[in-house]
């Protein structure tokens, strides 16, 4: 039986991966009392009797928790902390060759949210020549209000909720946003997209959209279908009637990716769960790889 300790357990995420394990009979969770959850020293005897160590902490702390970890502890970091730093893996297992190395890691960094829709629509198309990596690229990405963690849900939750949080609501302005960097080095692009990521009064669910010009939507779909034909990410038209919901995929650990207009101009579309996907069900994935589960285990799909 696999022993998991959940570094961060109390946050959005963390919580998300110990429901998903407390009834797995395979993995023995450790789990520390509530006045030792910030304790240094009991942390690190946690990590020591893990086999694998999930950090859901924020980017500096989960930096100073890897230190607390022995190196042939397994780490997956769910934070932004690591995710194009070297010695780590990024743990998106559908690109081709990603999910060996995976397996041979004792380091892997946990996609972003927003970052795991652009990498899957952009990182085939640039490896096949349909996008050039100098391309200069922007980024449309609709998120549900929990990819805020805690006090987000709190304001969009609140009984006197401000009647700006009605309507969605874009962030990210400077063009800074913690994502950029992983969504460029994965992708091997020279420049960062322009970003536009947009919260919306909805609880879970993602949509990034990446508009191309000079492309043929048919060939993008082939090479979809071919990269992408697994059941965590899958080609797949999930337009109704002509519109896309951001939330068609809330509740699941999938993602589908689609395409559409002409070959003049399109978008690239992809669906799925923000909290899924997107942050636990992702890290879920990855562990059951590291461990020889079964890669679905686990999962809603």
């Amino acid at each position: 039986m696999s022993k998991i300790f959940i570094d961060g357990a109390a946050g959005t995420t963390g919580l998300k991966i110990a429901d998903r394990l407390k009834n797995r009979s395979d993995i023995e969770l450790i789990t520390l009392p509530e006045q030792y959850r910030k304790d240094e020293k009991a942390r690190a005897e946690a990590m020591s009797k893990a086999d694998v160590v999930f950090l859901c902490l924020p980017d500096d702390a989960a930096r100073e928790a890897v230190k607390l970890a022995d190196s042939d502890t397994v780490i997956i970091d769910t934070s932004t902390a690591h995710r194009t730093e070297d010695g780590w893996v990024y743990g998106m297992p559908e690109l081709p060759g990603q999910k060996d190395k995976i397996k041979d890691s004792k380091r892997i960094a946990n996609p972003g949210c927003h970052a795991s829709g652009f990498i899957a629509l952009v990182a085939p198309l640039i490896s096949n020549g349909i996008i050039d990596k100098s391309a200069e690229l922007s980024c449309f990405s609709l998120t549900g209000y929990s990819g805020g963690g805690k006090k987000m849900i709190a304001e969009y939750e609140a009984d006197n909720r401000d009647p700006l949080y009605e309507a969605p609501r874009q962030y990210g302005l400077s063009q800074s946003h913690k994502h950029l960097p992983e969504m460029k080095f994965i992708c091997g692009l020279d420049k960062a997209p322009v970003f536009c990521p947009v919260v919306a009064p909805f609880y879970s669910g993602m949509q990034v959209t990446v508009p191309v010009f000079g492309v043929d939507t048919d060939r993008i779909k082939e090479i979809y279908s071919s990269v992408y034909n697994g059941k965590k990410i899958e080609y797949k038209d999930v337009s109704d009637n002509g519109f896309i919901s951001a939330a068609a995929l809330s509740g699941t650990d999938k993602m589908y990716v689609s395409a559409y207009g002409s070959k003049e101009r399109a978008i690239l579309c992809a669906v799925y769960d923000n909290l899924g996907k997107g942050a636990s069900g992702a890290a879920i994935q990855n562990m059951n790889i590291i461990l020889n589960a079964k890669e679905t285990e686990g999962l809603i799909l």
